[in-house]
């Protein structure tokens, strides 16, 4: 039995992006000849519709562009994601780079600006913080290094 891994959906091609499109990345749907993928979108777990009003993290919130506070949302998108990793034995995840649900590292700093600052999307920390380990999409070999496929 191969090993389930959390995949960000956008970066699978299904169209669940803040904006209605996707982040096909051809990268991590290569990882299907490794790992049995499992697509989580907690956006949308949590809630919320696509299209949406972009959001990022403003410390321990997440607000919408227009002001909206949408942490509740993330929050249960997270949560939702995490128990679909406990369900499944999923101790891996592959997601989107600075996104305010799935940043694994730099995520944008809250102003809109297009500024990014260190930082993890709700979803990425909550996992981390119960033992899932997060790559993001542009740090799949880090993955496949741990793997040995390298």
């Amino acid at each position: 039995m191969r090993e389930k891994l959390l995949v960000s959906a956008c970066l699978l091609g299904e169209n669940c992006k803040y904006s209605g499109g996707n982040n096909y990345a051809p990268a991590v749907e290569a990882l299907r000849d490794r790992f049995d993928l499992v697509p989580v979108c907690p956006e949308q777990l949590g809630g919320l519709p696509t299209p949406r009003t972009p959001a990022e993290r403003v410390g321990d919130r997440v607000l919408t562009r227009d002001g909206a506070d949408v942490t509740a949302e993330y929050r249960l998108g997270a949560e939702r994601t995490l128990e679909t990793a406990r369900a499944l034995g999923i101790t891996k995840a592959v997601f989107q780079v600075r996104s305010p649900s799935c940043g694994g590292g730099t995520i944008y700093d809250g102003t809109f600006s297009g500024m990014l600052t260190a930082g993890k999307g709700v979803t990425a920390q909550l996992l981390e913080e119960n033992g899932v380990t997060v790559y993001e999409s542009v740090r799949i070999d880090e993955l496949l290094d741990a793997e040995g496929a390298v």
